[in-house]
């Protein structure tokens, strides 16, 4: 995780930005096992337990970008990079 924090606020991060927080997402939160694995970490990580949705919730309809989009924008990021 300090890895990805470390560039994205080296690389992207703009000077009046905050610093960055790693989000872990898991299936299932084990107080241990987070506790063990970043005790020594030195920048904010946030651990959070989620649960899959069979479909989309009805206040998230119409804002999330399609699938098109999302891959038509990481085509652009290529070709622009």
């Amino acid at each position: 995780m300090d890895f990805y924090l470390n560039l994205l606020n080296d690389k992207e991060r703009a000077p009046d930005d905050q610093p960055s927080i790693g989000i872990i997402l898991c299936a299932e939160k084990d107080d241990v096992e987070v506790e063990f694995a970043l005790k020594s970490k030195t920048n904010p990580i946030g651990v959070a337990e989620y649960q899959l949705q069979s479909k989309l919730p009805a206040r998230f309809k119409g804002r999330l970008p399609s699938a098109k989009q999302l891959a038509d924008a990481v085509r652009q990021a290529k070709v622009q990079a």
